[in-house]
């Protein structure tokens, strides 16, 4: 399975071309999303339009929500990395969800996550 990180799904709203392209060629069934990201993308939404849209569309993606497990491990990725490397809250429980199902993260800022231990990037 492949965790869409909230940039991609930004990137696909922009009518971003490539990302559109390469989301496209990628089995649907393989694609999910977590709930931090739909939690980002509600908190990005500048109207009710928007955020209606937003809902409406995510419905089509397969959603993995956050455990028991997912925030201990993202509060162990925030005490490792928040200092040295400025990771955010949301990508920390994005990196949990992700490593803790075992899956790979499609992400556009590589760099956010690279030094993650065990954390499989999607390579496009």
């Amino acid at each position: 399975m492949i965790i869409i990180d909230t940039n991609i799904i930004i990137e696909i709203y922009k009518r971003n071309e490539e990302i559109i392209s390469t989301v496209e060629k990628l089995d649907f069934d393989r694609i999910c999303i977590s709930d931090i990201t739909v939690s980002e993308l509600y908190f990005g939404a500048r109207n009710s339009k928007e955020l209606n849209f937003i809902q409406k569309d995510l419905q089509k993606f397969q959603h993995y929500s956050v455990n028991e497990q997912i925030p201990k491990k993202a509060v162990d990725l925030a005490h490792k990395f928040s200092l040295s490397h400025k990771l955010s809250l949301g990508d920390s429980y994005i990196a949990a969800t992700t490593l803790h199902f075992d899956f790979e993260l499609f992400t556009l800022n590589k760099k956010d996550f690279k030094y993650i231990e065990n954390l499989k990037l999607f390579n496009f």
